[in-house]
């Protein structure tokens, strides 16, 4: 359980204890001030697009019995993730948009925040399992039902929540014991960690590297994983294959999840381990913006747009859905 320290320290004498109200104050995109309400509109209509198409993707799976397949188990999994991801933050940063008092308060902070990590770190392994996928299919066709087995599914599903979820603990309880000391006002529209540790009143250069020990594992590996092993080994296999049809059929198989952990991977990378001398609290919020709410946006986009088994079950399910009506 997560210890949540309702005490401040005042800058000015650190031996004196200060009692604060339990909240935090979200800055957000207070300088937009009339925007607001432009940014309000824009994010409310890609918030609804984002739960829509995940929640089709998610729907269009469970009803087709063809896609009962390791990859779209994987990829229902993504979709459960981008949901509970983007309604983590878009909600609430919905409302600060529309109302003066933009706070939150420290038990909302942490749970928040244990939200966004343990997602983020989720969806990094569950790509990782998606690019293996891919590679069993492409590198070892006829083993490919053995290997990747309704049970090996599980287990590598239940193998990344437990891992994430064990180090999300681990990390947020830390943060949050540590003592906050200055100003409760975070730069950002949600309980972004970097800007959580600065307020510890501890020494912030040991937290971040800790922060930044977690990001290089969770994000680092996944992706060195993805494109030193699976990618080499399946774009190896792929240009020895002597028929172009063929060739191209397997391109074909995992073109749309090279072009979602590109950007996945691109964006985290450059959001959390980009220099310091070109980061700004401006910078950061955009950023974080697109990988909440861009994201969600284009997996379920690109998933389904350059699949011609998802579109072939879009278009049975409605065919169905009108045949019943009839």
């Amino acid at each position: 359980m997560v210890v949540l320290r309702k005490t401040i320290y005042s800058e000015s004498d650190p031996g004196e204890n200060q009692t604060i109200s339990e909240v935090f104050i979200l800055v957000g995109f207070s300088n937009l001030n009339k925007l607001q309400i432009l940014l309000f509109l824009v994010l409310l209509v890609t918030y609804l697009v984002a739960l829509m198409g995940n929640l089709l993707v998610i729907l269009l799976i469970k009803l087709n019995p063809s896609l009962h397949t390791p990859m779209y188990f994987f990829l229902v999994n993504l979709s459960f993730l981008d949901i509970c991801y983007t309604s983590s933050v878009v909600p609430q940063l919905l409302v600060h948009l529309l109302v003066e008092q933009k706070t939150i308060n420290i038990a909302g902070c942490a749970a928040q925040m244990y939200i966004i990590i343990i997602m983020g770190l989720m969806e990094c392994c569950l790509q990782a399992a998606m690019a293996y996928d891919r590679y069993v299919a492409i590198c070892h066709p006829l083993h490919y039902r053995t290997i990747m087995s309704g049970w090996a599914c599980a287990q590598l599903a239940g193998a990344s929540w437990t891992i994430d979820i064990s180090v999300e603990v681990a990390q947020t309880t830390w943060i949050f014991s540590l003592p906050f000391c200055g100003s409760s006002r975070i730069h950002h529209f949600f309980c972004n960690i970097p800007q959580v540790v600065k307020m510890g009143r501890m020494d912030t250069s040991k937290n971040k590297i800790m922060v930044l020990s977690v990001s290089v594992l969770f994000i680092m590996g996944p992706f060195l994983l993805i494109t030193l092993l699976s990618y080499m080994c399946i774009i190896s296999t792929i240009l020895k294959l002597q028929s172009e049809e063929g060739r191209h059929k397997s391109f074909s198989t995992y073109s749309s999840h090279l072009m979602v952990v590109t950007l996945f991977f691109g964006m985290t990378l450059f959001a959390y381990l980009r220099p310091k001398s070109i980061s700004t609290p401006e910078s950061d919020q955009m950023i974080s913006l697109v990988i909440t709410v861009a994201a969600p946006v284009l997996n379920p986009t690109i998933y389904s747009l350059r699949n011609k088994e998802v579109k072939g079950a879009f278009r049975n399910t409605v065919k169905k859905s009108i045949f019943s009506h009839n």
